[in-house]
This record gives structure tokens, sequence and C-alpha cells, in this order.
């Protein structure tokens, strides 16, 4: 298939604006469109009135269980959270997330170390793997389905915003989902078809994040800052975290943000969480 000059404008431009550089794509490579629509990936937070119909979500449903699984385990499920009261209750909890509630899809994606054990007793045999791979296992499982849906639901025109912060209220959402033990939430999803283009993130260079043979962390101070500026003109950061911790910094820059994030404590209740629910940590 002769790649289309349109399509290397593309990918140039996602590489360029996610990453800072250029890469050249051999010219072997099949289905170059694909690998742009995967680069120009967005994270969307407005959408649209138009419902996603029910067909399609199922459709979409059975291309995030086509993902991977670890041992073919398939330790993932999805909640489609429908019921009105459920979806208010969701947005109470994260109020500063608006878009939870004006979303017209709203998914939890869980990981199910559940049915393993059930089968097990099924079939007459020990869990002789109650450790703490269970929950890794499981938890990945999660991950990748839900990664898995979000490129399908790309491909024909929806965009979506995970949701990591019903972690902060993880009871809650037990509660609200009735969650049984050895089950617990990933991420939520919001879905829906984009109310406008959104913006391409820039990433970390991937002379930091790819390795090759051994690790290396040469040069990582330099190799940040230079990153901040760079994202800083693409996509500044409009408001300072904890100002009255750490004042107002004349640069504000990802990694003044990120370690202020970090320097507040978020989910320390997390662990006897997923230990109420059974799960052997050691």
């Amino acid at each position: 298939m002769r790649r289309s000059q349109d399509t290397m404008t593309r990918l140039n431009a996602a590489i360029s604006e996610r990453f800072g550089e250029h890469i050249s794509l051999p010219k072997d490579v099949l289905n170059a469109d694909e690998l742009a629509r995967i680069l120009e990936h967005r994270s969307q937070r407005a959408f649209t009135e138009k419902p996603v119909s029910e067909a399609l979500l199922r459709f979409l449903f059975a291309c995030a269980l086509s993902a991977p699984s670890k041992s073919d385990l398939q330790q993932a499920d999805i909640v489609w959270v429908v019921d009105p009261p459920a979806r208010e209750a969701f947005a109470d909890l994260i109020p500063n997330m608006p878009w939870v509630h004006s979303a017209p899809v709203f998914l939890v994606f869980c990981a199910n170390n559940r049915r393993i054990r059930q089968i097990g007793e099924m079939r007459g045999k020990p869990f002789a793997n109650d450790h703490l791979d269970a929950f890794m296992n499981a938890a990945v499982d999660a991950a990748i389905v839900m990664t898995t849906f979000i490129r399908a639901a790309t491909v024909v025109g929806l965009g979506c915003c995970p949701i990591s912060a019903i972690r902060d209220h993880a009871k809650a959402v037990n509660r609200l989902l009735a969650l049984p033990q050895w089950v617990f939430p990933v991420a939520g999803l919001c879905l829906g078809y984009p109310a406008r283009e959104g913006q391409i993130s820039p990433r970390l260079p991937m002379d930091i994040t790819v390795h090759v043979d051994r690790y290396s962390e040469d040069g990582l101070q330099q190799k940040i800052e230079a990153y901040d500026q760079r994202r800083h003109v693409q996509q500044p950061i409009t408001k300072q975290r904890y100002v009255e911790l750490y004042g107002s910094a004349a640069f504000y820059g990802w990694s003044e943000d990120k370690a202020r994030h970090y320097s507040r404590p978020e989910r320390a209740d997390f662990g006897r969480y997923i230990r109420e629910k059974g799960f052997n940590l050691e």
C-alpha cells in the first residue's frame, strides 16, 4: 500500500510535537495511517451530546477483551455505569472533573483475581499463588484491556479520558459497583464523541525512557530541564500546585508540577483496601 504524503506529514508532525525530534519511518512499514492515529492520541474531556450506541459499545468491549492476557487467565472486567443515580454518585466523588458527569458513557475497568480462585475450587485444585504477583497480574490485565479499548474507540472517532482518581475513593467505588473479594477498580474511563480536537501532550524524550542493554540516567537533570522548556512552549501549565506551601515559581514547568504533586500523600489507604479485598501483598 502506497503511503500518502498526508500520512507522512501527520506522522512527522505528531512525532515532533510529542517528542521534539524527527524519526524516519522505514519505507516498508505497512498501515502508517494507523501509526499516525496512535501518535496523535489525545485525551478528551469535552464531548458532544451525541450518544454512543449500545451496539458500538459492545463491539468495543469485544475489541478490548481481545487484548493479550497473562497466561490466558483473563483477569479483567468492565463495568458500564448506566444508572443515573450511580453516574451522579461517581461525579460527586470527583467534582473537580466535570467530564465524569458530562461524558455520554462512563466505564470502570476492574482487575479480577476472584474468577481464577473460583475456577480452582470448581476443579478441586488449591490456589497456590496467593502473593503479590496475583494482584500484579490482575491489575496489568485490566490496564491492557483499557488501553486496547481506548485504541479501538479512537479508531471509530470516539474520545476517551482515563480516570485514575476513582482509586482516591476505592471503598466508595467498591460499594457503588458491589465488587466482591479479589475484584478491585483500576481506573474509570469517560467516553464520547469529542467536542473539539484536543491537544497532543508532549512526552519525555526517548533518550530518557528508552534504554539499550542497561538502564541509564546519564544527563537526566539536564534532559528533564530541556523537556520542561519544550513542554512549556507547547503546553504551559497555567495553575501552580500548593502555592500556600511552596510559593509561586518564576518558571513553572512539568517537573516542578510533578514534584509538588507527589510531595503530598495520595491514596495512602489503597494498600489497606487491597489487603481487605483478600490479597496477600507479600
